[in-house]
């Protein structure tokens, strides 16, 4: 085998070590806050410390992952700060990036949106749960790109982990209503493209704004459950309180 053969299959392992490890994050595989076991990663993907060492620091350059001094690196955690955070910039963001992406977005990058979108409605059709959330989030990373922005893409990159990372904890394909909203979601997706496509910035803006709302009430259906009717019985002390009266 030739130098640049080895070289080419190094670079192969790294860089499924690279896309496999956002994958684990994203479906919280690897749960946010674990630690990340460098031996372990070392001997699962086949590639020296080294490599895996740079794979790392990108990772943590997007948001995947957090370096520690001298302590290792950990799946980047989800703490109430950064939940409150996200909820508070995350229309923001979404509704800026889709406004510019009508502006600038290419034809072939609008067909790739269109691609993107069909795998996406399959994963729904198949009630694939891993692939709906990495679909949802390759959709948004699209117009992301689309609106070609250096400053909003990262901000846009990081949203993206969380929010993909916070439907994968939350989602219930088993719900009604859930159900219901991720054919609203088809929907808006569908939108998404026909705005884009029409360079309709207003429009797109206001679909990102709706998207997002429509993300919030799935996460607020989950943490506030519907109460469930079960008898309590008498209160405690309610006949004694009977027989003085």
């Amino acid at each position: 085998m030739s130098d640049d053969s080895i070289s080419d299959d190094s670079r192969g392992r790294k860089a499924h070590c690279y896309e496999d490890l956002k994958q684990q994050i994203l479906t919280q595989a690897l749960e946010p806050g674990s630690d990340i076991d460098e031996v372990t990663l070392a001997r699962t993907y086949r590639i020296s410390r080294p490599p895996l060492r740079e794979v790392l620091r990108q990772l943590a350059g997007e948001g995947y992952v957090v370096l520690r001094k001298n302590r290792g690196a950990i799946v980047a955690p989800m703490t109430h700060k950064t939940l409150r955070n996200f909820f508070v910039v995350a229309p923001m963001v979404y509704s800026a990036v889709s406004r510019l992406a009508a502006v600038n977005a290419t034809s072939s990058q609008i067909d790739r949106l269109k691609a993107v979108q069909m795998q996406f409605r399959a994963a729904i059709r198949d009630g694939d749960v891993c692939g709906r959330a990495l679909l949802n989030e390759r959709f948004h990373a699209v117009i992301g790109e689309m609106a070609a922005n250096e400053f909003l893409e990262p901000s846009l990159r990081r949203l993206l982990i969380d929010h993909t990372r916070i439907g994968m904890a939350f989602y219930d394909p088993r719900n009604a209503r859930m159900a219901e909203s991720r054919e609203i979601a088809v929907e808006h997706h569908e939108q998404f493209i026909a705005t884009i496509e029409a360079g309709d910035a207003d429009a797109a803006a206001g679909i990102a704004v709706a998207h997002w709302e429509l993300s919030r009430a799935e996460i607020e259906l989950f943490v506030t459950p519907p109460s469930m009717d079960i008898p309590l019985g008498p209160l405690p002390g309610l006949e004694q309180i009977r027989e003085r009266a």
